[in-house]
């Protein structure tokens, strides 16, 4: 990485911890560099069973104090927002329509397109199929 970016990589950082600078989400956790290392995990292996002592060994906290700084940064805790992040990869995957749903279930953690298909519908209130046929608003 470049001197250059490196310092505006800093100048971030320092700006994205002030506790006015963001509201809660995902640019306010990235911006902790204590919980930034879970979160990496996260997004680059949406598909593995992710447990609470794994996240808080990446971040170097006790599962308490993960789960607790978690929340107040991202505005709900490690298991939503992993849960959430894994509906909104489907989501990109299902309006792109290259993946088949099996496909996608498999990419994103879920053992059986049953278990994928009640946690979207669950959490977004279509089937995976109903979305796909929806056109983008």
């Amino acid at each position: 990485m470049s001197a250059s970016i490196s310092i505006r990589l800093q100048i971030l950082r320092v700006h994205l911890a002030r506790e006015d600078a963001l509201a809660p989400g995902r640019l306010r956790v990235l911006a902790d560099r204590r919980l930034a290392p879970a979160l990496r995990l996260v997004h680059a292996q949406p598909a593995r069973s992710w447990h609470l002592p794994d996240l808080a060994r990446a971040a170097a906290m006790s599962r308490t104090t993960f789960a607790t700084r978690f929340k107040a940064s991202a505005g709900m805790g490690p298991l939503a927002y992993l849960a959430q992040w894994r509906m909104r990869l489907a989501q990109r995957w299902l309006a792109a329509g290259t993946m088949p749903i099996g496909q996608i279930a498999r990419t994103t953690g879920f053992g059986s397109d049953a278990a994928f298909s009640n946690a979207f519908k669950r959490m977004t209130g279509q089937s995976p199929s109903q979305f796909r046929r929806t056109p983008p608003r």
